[in-house]
């Protein structure tokens, strides 16, 4: 989580607002009262454990063994909790993780009155050599887009694709120049946000995923090689045939 929208979790909440974190075992908010993940209480705290981040938000842990809730929050079965229980719902680089984040998105409008919500931007989900010689997060299921005005969040199905069109993803060396604010997207809400999954046909996810590459990459003075399509490559290898230019 960003170090300033953790601190300002802090400061928008009084000592008597009861707060959720879902899906935070690996970097649990010491603040929040409630946890709900798929992983064990005794595992919690994987990032500071391998240095990743820095322990804590500087507090001892308000949750305890018995307010973490070890559960698939993806199963479709509602969360043992109340509609409206908690003041305020965090869930941080979890979504682009899980089978089913619009499922968790109607179960944190449900239990919460308010919330925050951060995951990888498309800047950085679509830029090559993040972690290997592949595009993003090599565990990422989704591309996620938030309007922060509209307090919407969507997710489109990251495609295997993606790896095979330079068309479509930034270049080497562009996921270096990102800030750590540019690499991410976050959504505050209060009362409720819209969610949904964002579904292709057809050749509209190439547009969708190069219009954002031409777009950013004009906007810093950059060009982009030449984009392919996706699916007549793909058909090509498979027939045995090499992609036309």
């Amino acid at each position: 989580m960003l170090r300033a929208s953790r601190h300002e979790i802090l400061a928008r909440l009084s000592s008597c607002d009861v707060l959720l974190d879902v899906g935070g075992w690996a970097d649990p908010l010491d603040r929040a009262d409630w946890v709900i993940d798929l992983m064990p209480y005794e595992s919690r705290g994987l990032y500071e454990r391998e240095g990743w981040v820095e322990g804590g938000s500087g507090g001892d842990e308000r949750f305890t063994r018995d307010t973490w809730i070890q559960r698939d929050i993806c199963d479709r079965a509602p969360w043992p909790f109340e509609d409206g229980q908690f003041d305020f719902v965090t869930c941080s680089h979890t979504l682009e993780d899980i089978r089913d984040p619009v499922w968790v998105c109607s179960e944190m409008a449900r239990v919460g009155r308010a919330g925050y919500i951060e995951v990888p931007s498309r800047l950085e989900e679509q830029s090559w050599g993040v972690t290997g010689p592949f595009v993003g997060w090599e565990h990422h299921r989704w591309l996620i887009d938030v309007d922060p005005d509209a307090r919407a969040i969507a997710f489109a199905l990251k495609p295997h694709g993606i790896h095979t069109s330079a068309g479509v993803y930034f270049p080497p060396g562009f996921h270096a120049s990102l800030s750590a604010r540019e690499r991410v997207e976050t959504l505050w809400w209060e009362d409720h946000f819209s969610f949904s999954e964002r579904v292709f046909v057809a050749e509209s996810m190439d547009r969708y995923l190069a219009d954002l590459v031409d777009r950013e990459l004009a906007s810093r003075g950059l060009q982009r090689r030449r984009p392919r399509n996706v699916r007549q490559r793909l058909a090509a290898r498979l027939v045995g045939s090499r992609p036309r230019p």
